[in-house]
């Protein structure tokens, strides 16, 4: 792999990649063991709040997560940082995933409100750090999306 791959660009991808994979395995992964335990570790809410119903959507997008979401990312960045084609590949359908769940919950925010029950205070932080995961994970798919266009370019020449 050539310098030029592993410039600024490379590393604003595979940086908050490599973060959004860890915190992926400790709030969604663990907790798809067992939903109560990502009750206990702070990163899920207890049914009281949410139901029971809330809890078992929740925990389906836990197991989701560790069955799907968290290979493709593990994979794709692995294989992207080590120059392999399926790499890009993986990355760009992990992207892909990293885009649309910032916006489900985004547009469930929205409807949310003024249902019984729901008492979100302030909504600030959850659409300037969604917005910016959404933002990243966009660039990152144009990214790789240019970069698999300029291996095409150099492989033909």
């Amino acid at each position: 792999m050539t310098s030029k791959r592993r410039g600024g660009a490379f590393w604003a991808l595979h940086i908050p990649g490599w973060l959004l994979l860890i915190y992926l395995i400790y709030a969604q992964g663990i907790t798809a063991f067992g939903y109560e335990i990502g009750v206990a570790m702070g990163t899920q809410e207890p049914a009281e709040r949410i139901t029971e119903v809330g809890t078992a959507f929740f925990y389906g997008f836990a197991v989701g997560d560790l069955l799907t979401y968290i290979p493709i990312l593990f994979f794709g960045l692995l294989g992207h940082f080590l120059g392999k084609y399926y790499g890009r590949i993986l990355l760009a359908a992990a992207l892909g995933i990293t885009i649309y769940w910032p916006v489900v919950c985004l547009a469930a925010l929205v409807d949310a409100r003024g249902a019984a029950g729901w008492n979100m205070g302030n909504e600030a932080p959850f659409w300037i750090v969604l917005s910016l995961i959404t933002a990243w994970a966009v660039w990152g798919l144009w990214f790789i999306l240019m970069e698999s266009k300029l291996a095409q370019r150099d492989s033909s020449v």
